[in-house]
């Protein structure tokens, strides 16, 4: 038994309409993820900042 799949082609509008999506959702991507890396080194260095604190008090007493 022998299928044929009908591919339907796509015209240069098409093509460059879903590359344009497909460079949107990349971009969208990076700005989620360049935002939670920030989030997480803020909260690193505050609980830096913190530990160290804690550490100065256990010294001076």
């Amino acid at each position: 038994m022998s299928e044929t799949f009908d591919r339907k082609a796509t015209t240069p509008a098409e093509r460059e309409a879903r590359k344009a999506f497909r460079q949107i959702e990349a971009e969208k991507a990076m700005t989620d993820h360049e935002r939670q890396q920030k989030a997480f080194h803020e909260n690193r260095e505050r609980l830096k900042v913190e530990r160290l604190a804690r550490e100065a008090e256990a010294k001076g007493t």
